[in-house]
């Protein structure tokens, strides 16, 4: 018999020894980026206070369509920067938490990034 693998277990432990290396200030805030099979999430947090400084997601209000696909992701990434810019946030340290950089999470940095963040 067959034991099938747990990729989410293993993607937690990949997020945990990133997390140990890498951490959010007040001064440049951690960009944290989940993805479920129909929704992607992204949060600007302070870790040194333990605070969600804003978040954006495609399950907010302004957001229209399907929500697992890279459009979706792009869309997230400009949300989050905008509201970034809005309260005066330009650096953060990315986390894309332990997520491999491609296909959704590259869209949502890509789009982040021109929408003015930089990281």
């Amino acid at each position: 018999m067959f034991t099938k693998v747990d990729t989410n277990k293993q993607r937690l432990r990949r997020h945990k020894r990133v997390r140990a290396k890498i951490s959010g200030t007040a001064a440049r805030p951690r960009l944290n980026v989940f993805r479920s099979n129909a929704n992607i999430y992204a949060q600007i947090i302070d870790d040194e206070n333990g605070v969600t400084l804003l978040s954006a997601s495609t399950l907010d209000k302004d957001f229209n369509g399907y929500g697992g696909n890279k459009e979706a992701a792009k869309a997230v990434g400009t949300m989050i920067a905008k509201k970034a810019a809005e309260k005066g946030i330009t650096e953060v340290v990315f986390d894309r938490g332990g997520y491999v950089y491609h296909g959704r999470v590259k869209e949502l940095a890509d789009a982040a990034r021109e929408g003015g963040l930089k990281f």
